[in-house]
This record gives C-alpha cells, sequence and structure tokens, in this order.
C-alpha cells in the first residue's frame, strides 16, 4: 500500500484522489499539512471522510512518514517552495498542475531533476484513456504526427494547461521551437484565445482557451496517414492518470512524464503570452528570460479562494 501525503486541499483534485484510491487497494491519502486557504474545519472533514491518519504541521516530519506526496495547492507559485522537504528527504513529489508559473521555478525544478530527484505531475489531460487509445493503434496504421489541435475552456492558464499538456501527451520527448498568439475571437460574451506552436521534428500545433466557462476537453490529431477526434471523458482522466502513478511507484511501465516535458508545457505558455504582448511575434521558446511575463500564482490563488467562499 502506498501511503499518499497531500499538501494543501485547495481544489477538488484532492478528494477526487483520494476517493478514487479507496475504490482499490494499491494506494491511500495518509496525511495532509495544510496552510493555505482551506479552514481548520475543512482539514477535518477532509480527514474524517478519506480515513487519514494525522495532520501535520511540519513538513519534514511529514516526509518521514509517507511513501509519496501530492502537493495540490492552487498557488503554483509556491510548488517549489513545498516540495523541498519532501525532495531532500528523497521522497517522490507530484506537483499538481501547472507545476509552475514562471521560468524561474522551472529552471529550479530541472535542476533537481538533474540531480535525480524523482519529481512527478502534472495534468491529467497527458495521461487519459485517449491517449492510451491513439498509441494502442499500431505505429504503421496511425503514421507520424502531423498537426494536433486542441480546445479547453475556463482561463489563461490553471485550466488552461490541461490543452498543452494534452497535446504534449501526444508527442512526448519532442520539443517546442517557439509559440505564437494568432489571436482573440468574440462571440457575445465569450473570448477565445488561439496560439500556434512550432515543435522542432516539423509538427505543429494550435491550442484555443475558450474564457468564459467550462469546455469539454478535445483533441484532434492529424497523422500523415489518417486524422482522430477525442473528446476526453473527464469522469475518467484522474482514474487513467493515478494507474500511471501507482505504476511509476512500483517501478512497472508507465507514461509519467519528465520533468523537461513538464516544463516545456509551461514553457510553450509562457512564450504564447510573451507573443500577445509582442503583437503576435513569434516567441522563441529558447529566447525565453525570466523577467519575461509570467503567470501570477498568488493571484489566482485570492481569485480561487474568494471564488471557493461565494
Amino acid at each position: 500500500m502506498i501511503r499518499i501525503g497531500t499538501v494543501n486541499i485547495d481544489t477538488s483534485h484532492a478528494p477526487s484522489f483520494a476517493e478514487i484510491f479507496l475504490q482499490g487497494n494499491d494506494a491511500r491519502y495518509t496525511a495532509v499539512y495544510n496552510d493555505a486557504f482551506r479552514t481548520d474545519a475543512e482539514v477535518e472533514a477532509f480527514i474524517n471522510k478519506f480515513g487519514l491518519e494525522k495532520r501535520y504541521y511540519d513538513l519534514s516530519e511529514m516526509a518521514k512518514n509517507v511513501d509519496l506526496v501530492f502537493i495540490q495547492g492552487c498557488n503554483w507559485d509556491r510548488h517549489l517552495e513545498l516540495a523541498k522537504a519532501f525532495v531532500e528527504a528523497g521522497v517522490p513529489v507530484f506537483v499538481d498542475k501547472p507545476l509552475a508559473g514562471n521560468l524561474k521555478d522551472l529552471r529550479a525544478f530541472e535542476r533537481l531533476a538533474a540531480q535525480g530527484k524523482k519529481i512527478i505531475g502534472t495534468s491529467a489531460m497527458r495521461y487519459t484513456y485517449e491517449h492510451d487509445s491513439f498509441f494502442a493503434v499500431p505505429e504503421e496504421q496511425r503514421g507520424d504526427i502531423v498537426h494536433i489541435s486542441v480546445m479547453v475552456g475556463v482561463d489563461e492558464f490553471n485550466y488552461a494547461i490541461h490543452a498543452v499538456e494534452s497535446v504534449m501527451g501526444f508527442l512526448g520527448d519532442v520539443k517546442p521551437v517557439s509559440t505564437r498568439y494568432i489571436g482573440t475571437g468574440n462571440v457575445g460574451n465569450t473570448e477565445c484565445d488561439s496560439y500556434y506552436v512550432r515543435f522542432e521534428n516539423g509538427v505543429t500545433a494550435a491550442y484555443h482557451i475558450g474564457k468564459k466557462g467550462w469546455q469539454p476537453s478535445t483533441a484532434l490529431v492529424m497523422t500523415e496517414k489518417t486524422s482522430f477526434a477525442y473528446k476526453i471523458d473527464s469522469s475518467k482522466v484522474y482514474e487513467a492518470m493515478l494507474k500511471h502513478v501507482v505504476a511509476y511507484m512500483r517501478g512497472e511501465p508507465n507514461r509519467i512524464a519528465t520533468v523537461p516535458q513538464m516544463t516545456d508545457s509551461v514553457k510553450i505558455m509562457l512564450a504564447g503570452i510573451k507573443s500577445r504582448a509582442n503583437g503576435g511575434e513569434e516567441a522563441l521558446i529558447d529566447g525565453l528570460k525570466e523577467t519575461d511575463p509570467s503567470f501570477d500564482g498568488a493571484a489566482f490563488e485570492e481569485f480561487y479562494a474568494a471564488q471557493q467562499r461565494k
């Protein structure tokens, strides 16, 4: 049984993951640490509902008593800080999406990975059953990918990262070269931002973000031989991902992303907002600087917490 700790139960992910683990015998949430906006009453309710053993107030102490930790706070600017005690203790760390929102933190995660630290994550849209079904088609039948178009809703980063992670779930180790902001469409009160991505092997991708409410995550994968259309079954995405997490912990075959693969997803989006700020000029991934526009995790946490209190 894999003993899992969770750090900051801000979003629906922690209870959703805990519920899935209760349906099997592979893993359990056993510990929680919380210093974000959830109240003591909410933390106690979480402990009681899912049968956790203990609430910890010290991350280093918690690291001694878990096999794996999920960093699940919605302020992505704290993910690196909150992962530190577990990384130092040699405990594998799953960082929930988004991994980080700025280039400085991405580079720090990359350095940790280069040192052999065990960091995994991040969006369930990278590990879906729909992705599995694509790879289940023999390569000689499906052909090489030429272009991927994906759509998602809600906001420009916290949820939209799902779209880019979905692209990267199909492409794996292929490195992105650049992102270009295409433009924004407006119909009624609904905006849709569109971005175009180039990859080093000639593949292209487009991601489209509907910025008014939830949209089903969809993907169209064009290959040199045919096309595959997917509407991701959102009721099964966590289950699909957690199977890969368990396989990773057991040393079994899995599709868990490397840290560079995860950071590439965020870099694509950082290049996108840089391109948008520059009037749609193509922004090179290798040309990103720490002073370029980034995504503000603290501001998002404040917004998200206010929404939860309504």
